[in-house]
């Protein structure tokens, strides 16, 4: 396989996006494929995917048979890369938020090229110093924080921006994990990421990088996926307590 890795991006209802960032990716990191996870998109995003795949070789699509969260969708994508022998996967979103052309310090980072020392998964954080985010209210300035510093207390995380969705995996990585068992749906599952590769002894690093909230379509947060991520988190702290005065 030519490319370096591939970059998994999930979409429902991305279509005033899609063509836009996959230029911008294929522009920033001409030698990393891009695979489309599109959960049957009503808005057609999926067609517009088939399309720009039909144009580039370097792009696949994956079409799935409706909405079942964003935690689904990656895992299948990264099923289907593992499936394919890429070295690296990265995963961002589609509407913008992430930067491609930040993808070159992840890739330094998890190479150990930037000397700070080889690693397993990288996170472009938003919560360390030289990270920012750009058009956010305080409020979900604050929620985010909040959340974050819980998970770090509760499950006693050394990372301080563990919902990031932009990140760089070994794919050794991912398989070292168990894929199989991941439960989480929504953006509680990039936590679940992070908690189950330090879990493995793996090493994780974080970059700072700039959140650019989206300009077009709408969020897919909402007060059913920041309840989840309340109740696994807690759940994760509570099994791992008992698990440490059990030994």
């Amino acid at each position: 396989m030519s490319a370096a890795g591939v970059v998994v991006l999930p979409t429902y209802n991305e279509a005033e996006n899609l063509e836009w960032i996959v230029g911008r990716l294929r522009e920033a990191q001409p030698d990393l494929d891009v695979l489309v996870v599109d959960d049957a998109s009503p808005d057609g995003t999926g067609r517009l995917a088939d399309r720009l795949a039909e144009a580039d070789p370097a792009v696949r699509v994956r079409h799935r048979r409706g909405k079942e969260g964003l935690g689904a969708a990656y895992v299948d994508g990264f099923r289907v890369a593992l499936a394919a022998g890429y070295p690296m996967i990265a995963e961002m979103d589609a509407d913008g938020s992430h930067r491609p052309e930040e993808l070159t310090r992840l890739r330094a980072a998890l190479s150990g090229d930037d000397g700070g020392g080889a690693c397993d998964l990288v996170v472009g954080a938003r919560w360390v110093p030289g990270g920012e985010v750009v058009n956010w209210s305080r409020r979900r300035i604050a929620l985010s924080r909040g959340g974050n510093t819980y998970a770090r207390l509760l499950i006693g995380m050394p990372v301080r921006d563990a919902t990031s969705g932009f990140r760089l995996f070994r794919s050794d990585a991912l398989r070292a994990i168990d894929l199989d068992s991941v439960r989480s749906t929504g953006y509680v599952f990039q936590t679940d990421l992070v908690h189950r590769v330090l879990g493995a002894g793996l090493r994780v690093r974080e970059v700072p990088i700039t959140f650019v909230d989206r300009e077009r379509g709408e969020s897919k947060m909402s007060a059913a996926v920041a309840a989840e991520s309340l109740v696994r988190i807690t759940a994760w702290g509570l099994r791992d307590r008992l698990r440490r005065l059990g030994s």
